[in-house]
């Protein structure tokens, strides 16, 4: 589960919402769900709609009819299940790079390992482990501010 927006603030009184995304949320296959965490748990909702709106976007997702429900998920996060594209235009060269909120240091290049390709990742202690880039680790893409927001293993790095 990748997030790909924030819930910025209720739009309308039919349960609209106003999203800030990094990702272009037309991609998304609106027949798959996105994900809202209630109490630890990730609850699906469908996108009924998607506009754009002044560099943000309004979605209505189903269950959410009216201000009160909307209000209610405000600032919360939208993951969706996304896998990533192997895309030889993103280089993370020089991103900063952070380990469950916290940065653990700067990509330094890509080993193209077919099927595994891994990050060189020099840390702030002055190593430079090699972390795969692995789409289960990913937690977000901030292109923006160069930061590559993982959810590492325990003793990975």
């Amino acid at each position: 589960m990748l997030a790909v927006a924030k819930i910025v603030k209720s739009f309308g009184t039919d349960g609209g919402l106003l999203l800030s995304s990094n990702v272009d949320l037309d991609t998304l296959d609106f027949k798959e769900p996105v994900f809202i965490t209630f109490d630890g748990l990730q609850v699906p909702f469908f996108i009924l709609d998607c506009t754009p709106k002044g560099g943000k976007v309004v979605v209505h997702l189903n269950d959410v009819n009216n201000l009160e429900d909307a209000e209610e998920i405000v600032g919360r996060t939208i993951y969706a299940d996304v896998e990533l594209e192997e895309d030889d235009d993103i280089d993370f060269t020089g991103w900063a790079i952070v380990d469950r909120g916290r940065r653990i240091g700067t990509c330094t290049g890509l080993e193209p390992i077919p099927g595994n390709p891994c990050l060189y990742v020099k840390l702030d202690d002055g190593s430079e482990p090699l972390i795969p880039l692995h789409e289960d680790f990913v937690a977000s893409v901030d292109e923006a501010s160069r930061t590559l927001s993982l959810n590492l293993p325990e003793g990975l790095y």
